[in-house]
């Protein structure tokens, strides 16, 4: 959703931060692959539960996110290949903090219930996988209710407080189900429309 209607609003007010870091010397690459260690430290966080300390990691684990595009564009260095790497890096980072939920649940005890993150994993990664192989075949595949940004929001909101953890979980398995239906169904809509102007 951000993604979708707000990238033009966002990328104007993050382009001059992205123009002061490549001043100091950043590089895009160095920012995406230091969010997958902030990732990784968020991820730690939750499994062992010291969860105010995750939501802290969570929001640096973002900023690095928000910031790598603007860095590039700044430095004339956006390429296909940083883009695949800053793609690949994402998806690492999801299951990073979505392992360190499972973990924790695990260690508390829970029992099924460390299967819910893997089902928000699954549920998330359909969703990029679809956009990527629509986007490979000339389609557009962007939008939707719930994207890296709202996710990432989402799960911050559960590490808020215990009792409200497993329930925002929930919330977030289904919107990001609900995410990944729609998106199919909007590619399969324009994909049909494409093989009939087609035929």
């Amino acid at each position: 959703m951000f993604d979708g209607k707000f990238r033009t609003a966002v990328d104007k007010r993050t382009a001059p931060v992205g123009r002061f870091l490549v001043k100091c010397g950043f590089s895009a690459d160095v920012l995406t692959a230091s969010g997958l260690l902030f990732a990784g430290a968020t991820g730690w966080a939750i499994a062992t539960g010291h969860h105010h300390w995750a939501i802290v990691l969570l929001t640096l684990t973002g900023a690095h996110d928000l910031f790598d595009g603007p860095v590039a564009k700044a430095s004339q260095a956006a390429s296909v290949r940083g883009s695949f790497f800053d793609s690949v890096m994402d998806r690492l980072s999801d299951a990073l903090i979505l392992g360190g939920a499972a973990y924790y649940l695990e260690a508390t005890n829970r029992g099924q219930l460390i299967l819910l993150p893997f089902a928000i994993m699954t549920s998330t990664f359909m969703i990029s996988y679809q956009r990527s192989k629509a986007e490979s075949l000339g389609l557009a595949a962007k939008g939707g209710l719930m994207e890296r940004a709202e996710r990432m929001i989402l799960m911050g909101v559960s590490l808020l407080a215990t009792a409200i953890f497993i329930p925002v979980l929930w919330i977030l398995l289904v919107l990001t189900t609900m995410t990944a239906l729609g998106r199919f169904r909007r590619v399969w809509v324009v994909a049909t429309e494409a093989s009939t102007t087609s035929e």
